[in-house]
This record gives structure tokens, C-alpha cells and sequence, in this order.
């Protein structure tokens, strides 16, 4: 009795994925990364401007 396997648990979604999901992940990770490269690009002329 006591070594019966747990019992069954669906390990897929219930609802279909949802495609606007990855689009938006997607955007959200190029705009972070878009911003993190701005970010690079004017602390380095705000160093180029204070030695100058």
C-alpha cells in the first residue's frame, strides 16, 4: 500500500502559450539592452569630456 507511485500530475499548460508573450519578452530585452548600450556609450564621452 504504501508504495504506490504519486499520483499523476499534467505537466503541460492548460491553456494554449500565448504568442504575444515572447514578443513582448523580446522587446523588453532589446530595449534593455538598447539602453544599457546607450548608457555605456555616454558614460564614456562623459569621461571623454572631463579629461578634455
Amino acid at each position: 500500500m504504501l508504495n504506490r507511485p504519486p499520483p499523476y500530475f499534467p505537466q503541460n499548460q492548460l491553456s494554449p502559450p500565448d504568442e504575444k508573450r515572447y514578443r513582448r519578452f523580446k522587446l523588453i530585452v532589446g530595449a534593455i539592452a538598447v539602453g544599457g548600450i546607450l548608457l555605456i556609450v555616454g558614460l564614456i564621452y562623459l569621461i571623454y569630456l572631463l579629461i578634455g
